[in-house]
Parts: structure tokens; sequence; C-alpha cells
């Protein structure tokens, strides 16, 4: 090689390496819909300019806002979401991704999509599907039409059919990309946004953006101020695939808001070729505990509407199939007998603009009945109030209790339905003869009862209301469903069917107290409580940190020990009453003063306590690091201090706080109480 011809060598290669292996994943377009807008640069073209809007929902799977595409007014043809002008030049082939969701009513509709480099008058078709099942979807296509190349190049995601075939059609997180030759990248940590805290397994889901097949992911997990956890995840991915994956150890959740990161440490033993899509970080809320999952059906039909007859019959097999696992509030929609205007509020709320359609939790599940499958998803996924209700008949007036405990700080609403178990005089044009689960009434209304929920502190409702001025039947034949509602967002917390026809109501202990045993050198701790204010339980269940430690105690307390000394105790008490009723859970959280020393004990105290605000701290020589944190884990006060100080939380609102004294070799934790 001539001394010429090896410096060209040595700048060409320089010259690549520098921009072609490091350059990152080329952005052309990314779009959230997250302002209330249509974002700048974007359109609707042909026809159905006016059924497109930003709706305030995440049916897509990505975070709200979204775009929607409504029925009505009813057109049949093609109907384009247009994006901004993207520069093609040099660039041969794209990858387009997008989430959507379709609600759909019958028949089946084209999807979608196409370039366009004269402003939109000439089309071409880079990707098209038919879509007749309400799901929610993602399309990862890569396209290359007569378009790429060009400066001026339009994108548009289009509807080709019927709208009388659908109800809703909702689209999200468009991305248009180029695509490298190495580049896994992490896509999503498949958490929701409050988990429980305590022991919590994190999954992700990565996607192979890049050419090259990914047969190995090395990847870490952590909060911050813990040690990460590190997992080498053996996997076979080609281009444009992607897979879920699951740290096999947990890390340890505290109380409050925190974030969780994962990063990819390595991709096939070495680093690829786009290190910004590697990490990831999520904002998690971490709850005091959680309850029993009961899954709330909602279900719009009327008695005149034909396809409502089968979607009926299967809802009413899932439920025989289903005892105990749900409750179920059926609004009779226009044409219906029993059709009322809290029903078509009902309807305003989730914007039912045609029947059958069913909710489930919240979540809309189109104009099938609901599946199994999906119930079983609901069943699985943790609840954050615990309900219980019952209610007793006085002639035609009912009187309705219930108790809702919070693991949560949370704004939300309290729903009670009145529902009668099977109805007959509402008989339509449809052939049915017998409906189940009818609204009848909603207390206090339609609109619920908004309530404040502060984490541990228990909720207790009462309504009386005359059913001889609804549409009852037989006052024999009713049942009352309670469920907590975010307004805004329609996730529903829990549920749960209350007790039917009865004085006993499952009323919660009272005073419950977790106190360290100041008599043995563990972490010991007992709880105790007082009987319920009305009721005779049979016996109690103690949980700890969410699992049941004691079932069917008779005494009124309980010792155990904590399996973390740093982590926050929480304890919760059940009373059990006759025919397997149980009332919601007390709850209590406890950190004692306890040192975390190798070689002796070392027990610091934190005094008056409970006080009005003002502590005394007696924790020997040297310095502290003093922070106090409130039920739900947020900060409220830190500083230094020495050994023998006094803190003043007087300002403070009363309750319950744990404090954390961090100085010379000892980490000291308290619970405290301002009163």
């Amino acid at each position: 090689m001539t001394m010429r011809k090896y410096y060209l060598f040595v700048v060409l290669f320089f010259l690549f390496a520098t921009t072609g292996m490091a350059q990152s994943r080329s952005i052309l377009l990314q779009e959230s819909f997250d302002g209330t807008e249509m974002p700048e640069g974007w359109q609707i073209t042909d026809q159905g300019v006016s059924n497109w809007s930003v709706s305030a929902t995440n049916f897509s799977g990505g975070y709200a806002n979204e775009m929607k595409l409504f029925w009505q007014p009813s057109f049949q043809g093609i109907s384009r979401l247009v994006t901004p002008a993207v520069d093609l030049t040099g660039i041969n082939k794209v990858t387009f991704s997008f989430k959507h969701y379709l609600d759909g009513y019958s028949g089946s509709c084209t999807l979608g999509i196409a370039t366009s480099s004269d402003g939109g008058a000439t089309w071409h078709n880079g990707w098209t599907a038919n879509y007749s099942q309400t799901a929610a979807y993602q399309v990862i296509e890569e396209i290359q039409t007569a378009d790429m190349g060009q400066p001026n190049v339009r994108f548009c995601v289009f509807f080709n059919g019927d709208t009388y075939d659908i109800n809703n059609w909702y689209f999200d997180d468009i991305d248009i990309f180029t695509t490298e030759n190495f580049d896994l990248g992490i896509a999503e940590i498949s958490l929701p946004n409050i988990v429980p805290f305590n022991d919590l397994k994190v999954r992700f889901r990565v996607f192979n953006y890049g050419l090259t097949p990914v047969t190995s992911v090395e990847a870490s997990c952590e909060i911050e101020g813990q040690n990460p956890v590190t997992e080498t995840f053996a996997v076979n991915l080609a281009t444009m695939e992607q897979t879920s994956l699951e740290f096999s150890a947990p890390l340890n959740v505290m109380l409050g808001d925190l974030d969780i990161t994962v990063r990819l440490l390595s991709v096939n033993g070495t680093n690829d070729d786009v290190p910004g899509n590697d990490i990831l970080t999520k904002n998690v809320r971490a709850a005091l505990g959680s309850a029993e999952r009961i899954v709330m059906i909602e279900s719009f039909s009327s008695s005149t509407c034909s396809p409502c007859v089968a979607t009926n019959a299967a809802l009413h097999t899932l439920c025989n199939n289903n005892p105990g696992r749900f409750a179920f509030t059926k609004f009779p929609a226009y044409g219906d007998a029993y059709y009322n205007t809290e029903s078509a509020a009902r309807c305003t709320y989730y914007n039912v603009v045609g029947v059958p359609q069913g909710f489930l939790d919240g979540e809309n599940q189109g104009y099938e009945a609901v599946q199994q499958l999906a119930f079983d998803d609901h069943l699985t996924r943790h609840a954050f109030m615990d309900i219980r209700g019952s209610f007793t008949m006085n002639g035609s007036v009912i009187h309705v209790m219930a108790d809702v405990m919070p693991y949560i700080d949370e704004e939300a609403r309290v729903f009670v339905s009145v529902n009668e178990k099977v109805t007959h005089n509402n008989t339509g044009s449809n052939g049915e003869t017998e409906f189940y689960h009818v609204m009848m009434k909603m207390l206090p209304d339609v609109d619920g009862a908004p309530a404040n929920f502060t984490a541990g502190e228990l909720q207790h409702i009462e309504y009386e209301y005359d059913m001889s001025s609804t549409h009852v039947e037989e006052m024999s034949d009713l049942e009352v469903a309670v469920w907590v509602q975010n307004y805004e967002s329609q996730e529903i917390y829990n549920c749960r069917f209350a007790s039917e026809y009865t004085e006993a109501h499952p009323y919660p202990v009272e005073n419950l107290d977790v106190v360290a045993d100041d008599q043995v050198y563990c972490n010991c701790w007992i709880a105790s409580w007082d009987e319920p204010s009305h009721g005779n339980p049979l016996g109690y269940n103690v949980f700890y940190n969410g699992e049941l430690v004691a079932e069917n105690l008779t005494d009124r307390s309980f010792e155990f020990e904590a399996n973390h000394p740093d982590a926050p105790v929480v304890v919760e008490v059940q009373a059990v009453y006759a025919d397997g009723n149980t009332s919601v859970k007390r709850v209590f959280v406890a950190q004692g003063v306890m040192a975390v020393g190798e070689d002796e004990a070392f027990i610091g105290k934190v005094y008056p306590n409970p006080s009005n605000g003002t502590f005394n701290l007696d924790f020997g020589q040297g310095q502290w690091d003093v922070a106090i944190y409130d039920l739900t884990g947020r900060k409220v006060y830190g500083n230094r201090h020495d050994g023998h100080s006094v803190i003043d939380l007087s300002q403070r609102p009363k309750g319950i706080y744990l404090l954390k004294a961090i100085g010379e070799g000892q980490t000291l934790t308290a619970k405290i109480v301002v009163r």
C-alpha cells in the first residue's frame, strides 16, 4: 500500500467511525398528542374532518391524550390524519410505528399508512390492514414508497370504510425513524403508576430497532440509593421485534414517590450503536398495601336493541362462572322502558352513543361482552381501595352503609348503585324477557360523592332513599354496588357488592396500635386493637406487610418479628363475621427506634411520643442527619442535629410520621405521632 493510499484509508476509516458507526438512530417525527388541541402542522383531509378530535383517554396504550376518530357524522370512504412534512433527502426507507385501539361496532374497516411528496394531491400506500375486533394494537412497519428521497414528504394514517361499523378509533404515539445496524432500545418499563410497597419485580420491554439480530441482553434496574439488580437475559429478536423481560430478583420498594431506572448494560456482549435509548426511568407511587381486587362490570343495553341479546347472554354466563369476583351495574339505554336521566348521564360520561357497550373497571370493552381473558387480567391487578358495604330495607326505604379504606392519597369519587337483580316489566322488542343487575338509582346521585382519601384513614358513608319513586318491581330483589373511581381518568380502583338485607354491617376494628416490644432485643412488635364499635365478630385476621400472619384470632393482640429492620411495618387487622363476611382492614404504619449496629445494641429515644409536635431527641454523642416523612413517603422535614436536640413539628397536621436519623455509624428509625 502506498503512503497516499494508506493516508486515504485512515481518513475514510476515521470519518466512518465518527459519523456512521457513532450516529444515533434518526428520529424524523414523534407525536404523542399530549396537548388538548391538534398539534401544529397536523391536519385532517378527505372525508370526516369533523369526526376527529383530541381525546383525554389512553385506550391505545400510551398516556393521555390521544387522537380519536368518532363514527358520527357517518360517512363512507377515506379520512386521513396527516403529519407535517418530513425531509427524506437521501433516505430510501423509514420505519413508521403507532398504537391504536378499535372500539368496533360491526363489520370490518381498513387502516393504512401512505405518503405524499406533492402536498397531498397524490398518495402512495405503504401499508394496509383490515380490522374488525375491538382491541388495542401496535403497528411497526417499514415504509418504502415512491416518495422516498424527497425533501417534503407527508405521511398519513388513513381510515377506509364505513364509520357506521365503528364506535371510536383511537391513535397515539406516532413515530417515524430510520434504522441503524445495531440498536436495541428500552421501549417501556411495564409497571403501573401505583405499586404496593415492599418487594417488587420489575418488568420491561425491549425493541430491536436495528438490523442485527439480538441474542442476549444484560440489564440492571434500581431505585436511587439502593444497590441495583443486574441480570442477563437470553433472547431471540430479529429486526423490528420486541419482547418483555422481568428481573428475577425484586427491588425493595419503600413508601411514597420514587423513580425506577432500567439500563441496558450490554447487547450481544457489547455496546450497540445508539446509547440514547439504553436507559429509561419511570416514576411510580408506592402504596401502603393493596386489597382483594373485585372487578367492576358496567353494561349499557336496551330491551329494543337486537345486538344486545347475545351480549347480555354472554355476560350472564360470565357472571355465573365467576361468583364473588365482580360487581355489576347495567344501565338501561335509550329505548328501554327503564331508561332515566341517570342512565343518560352515565352514557354521556363514557361517551356511549350506541349499545351494547361494556366497561371493565372503567375501561371500554366495546360492543361485545366482557371476555373471560380480560376479566382474569383485571383480577390480577392490585387494588388500592378496600371496600365493604351493607344495606337494610324499611318498607321501600333503603339504608346503605359503606366503608372505604384507602392505601393511597387520592381525590376520587365513591359511587353507589342500587340495582334490581332481575327485571321483567321493561321487556321491549328484542325478544328478551329477563334483564339482570338493572340500575334503579345512583346514590347520592349519578355524579357520586367526591372524596379526598388519605392513605390509612377510613371513610364511612351512609345513604337513605325511598325506592318507591323508581322502577323497582320487587323490593326484596335489590342489590347494591359500591365502587371508587377517578372521575377524570375513569379508572376504577375497586368495587364490591354490599351485604344484603342485613343489620350486621361488617364494622372494622377500632384503635389499632403497633409498638416495639422493649423487653426483647429484636425487631419485635406488638399489635393491639379494640373490638368494632358495633357487631360481634367471630375473630380477627392480622396482616403484616400484606401477608396474612394470623387467622381467626380471638385475642385482640398479636406479637410478631419484622423481616426488615429499616422497612416500615404495615399492619392490617380485619374483623371476621358470620357467613364469611369481613370488614375492611384497619391499617397502621409503625417504625420504632432500632439501631442497626454490628456489635452491640443501641436504642435511642424520641420523647414525649405522642406529643403536640415537640419531640426531644436522645441519641447520645455526635451529629445526626434527621429526616421525617409522612405515611406516603413524602419528606416533610430534614436537618442536622446533635444527639440531644428538640424538633418542632407543631405546624404539621396531626397524624403519624416516620423519623430516620443517621449518625455515629448507626441508623435509627421511629414512628412519631403528632396529636
